[in-house]
């Protein structure tokens, strides 16, 4: 299928070569304001790709990022390759998921393409198929895609909103606040074509497959506004317990509760939703439900996810799972937070509740929606195991590689 929104690469070439000039930077060229750990350096890329959301990165060290868009740039995808940023589509973009150096799939609002590239290129060809069309979508996409072992595209829908507004079953679950998988092979295909392997889910944003173990792994958002909704919920309580949880998808009926449950991050359990007559407390049945395998704090607002795989990483970073958070905003009365790059370790296959932040300093001085200089939005590992970040506030990207101590 041809789709008009292919633009000319050579009218969008843009210069990025002067990056780093509002950045402060170390002696050995490290951009100061990120805080990594000892033996780290994160460096700017670029400054000028816009909103970026996921990322994917090739074997030549080109970095290909899906971006939103905003009053002066339609978004669509970018290639950055050295010191230049060249648009190759006209439209919002989230997620993307390489089959190959050659295959390249990004889901919009409502639609899942296929782009195909011929060698080095930085623009793919001109024929774009859709793979899946009429997804569940608002302005701003946020469905993320990923490919499983066997190659089937795995698609994390979001719920539109926080609740269900008290409907009972919540027809949302139907189409989304779940996990979804597809068919490659296929081109238009419509969502009841494909198969949902996880629901309960309200926002699962970042979502990868864990190569050592081969599952599908998620990091749902937790519900927002509890206090507002249900005044009967503290507010402090609503700021800190309805955390942001990793599941592992084991199954292909697993059911993670939302919008009936919720996962309390202080107590460790799943309590019922005051929607649906909770009282913040009380797990009642919900407590039947799948548990998660570990657990973040409330509202971080988890993006991405990339389970590191490098043997040119440091042993302790060897074998888990990092994790990308856009930030807080919703922690009223206290400071909002997140904002930031966590890893976490796994051992023997099951992941530690004891996280660490790794990257930090993205938002600056002020840790808020508005205020935040950059908020950590993608994630993706290149060949030689450096971690690039994307930044959909100010249209940064950074790339933090091991240099020894």
């Amino acid at each position: 299928m041809h789709h008009a929104r292919l633009i000319g690469a050579a009218a969008l070439l843009v210069a990025a070569s002067s990056c780093s000039r509002s950045h402060p930077t170390t002696a050995n060229g490290c951009d100061a304001s990120i805080k990594v750990p000892d033996g780290f350096c994160a460096t700017l890329v670029t400054e000028a790709v816009g909103r970026g959301r996921h990322l994917a990165v090739r074997a030549n060290g080109d970095i290909f990022v899906a971006r939103l868009g905003s009053r002066r740039d339609s978004g669509g995808i970018a290639t950055v390759r050295g010191a230049s940023v060249v648009n190759f589509w006209s439209g919002p973009v989230h997620g993307l998921a390489m089959a190959s150096d050659s295959t390249l799939y990004a889901s919009t609002a409502h639609e899942i393409l296929r782009f195909r590239f011929k060698g080095d290129s930085v623009a793919p060809r001109k024929t774009v198929d859709t793979v899946v069309m009429g997804l569940p979508g608002g302005a701003v996409p946020s469905n993320t895609i990923i490919l499983d072992r066997n190659g089937s595209l795995i698609v994390g829908i979001p719920a539109p909103a926080t609740s269900c507004e008290k409907k009972n079953p919540c027809p949302v679950l139907a189409t989304a606040a779940g996990i979804w998988r597809f068919d490659t092979g296929k081109r238009n295909q419509k969502p009841t074509d494909g198969t949902r392997i996880a629901t309960g889910l309200r926002a699962p944003l970042a979502l990868a497959v864990n190569p050592r173990d081969t599952a599908i792994y998620a990091v749902t958002h937790g519900p927002d506004s509890l206090h507002e909704h249900y005044p009967q919920i503290d507010a402090t309580v609503a700021a800190t317990h309805p955390g942001d949880e990793m599941v592992r998808v084991s199954s292909i009926k697993a059911d993670y509760g939302w919008p009936y449950c919720y996962y309390d991050v202080i107590a460790g359990t799943r309590v019922q939703s005051p929607e649906y007559g909770g009282d913040g407390r009380t797990p009642g049945s919900c407590d039947r439900l799948i548990r998660p395998v570990m657990s973040f704090p409330a509202h971080w607002e988890p993006m991405a996810m990339v389970f590191s795989n490098s043997q040119k990483l440091p042993e302790k970073y060897r074998d888990g799972a990092f994790v990308a958070f856009h930030g807080s905003s919703h922690r009223a009365p206290l400071p909002e937070d997140g904002y930031a790059v966590a890893f976490v370790p796994f051992r023997h296959g099951v992941p530690s509740m004891n996280f660490e932040v790794f990257a930090d300093g993205f938002a600056g001085a002020m840790k808020s929606a508005t205020g935040a200089r950059s908020r950590p939005a993608g994630l993706a590992l290149g060949p030689d195991g450096s971690l690039y970040v994307s930044d959909d506030k100010g249209g940064r990207i950074w790339r933090i590689t091991y240099k020894g101590k």
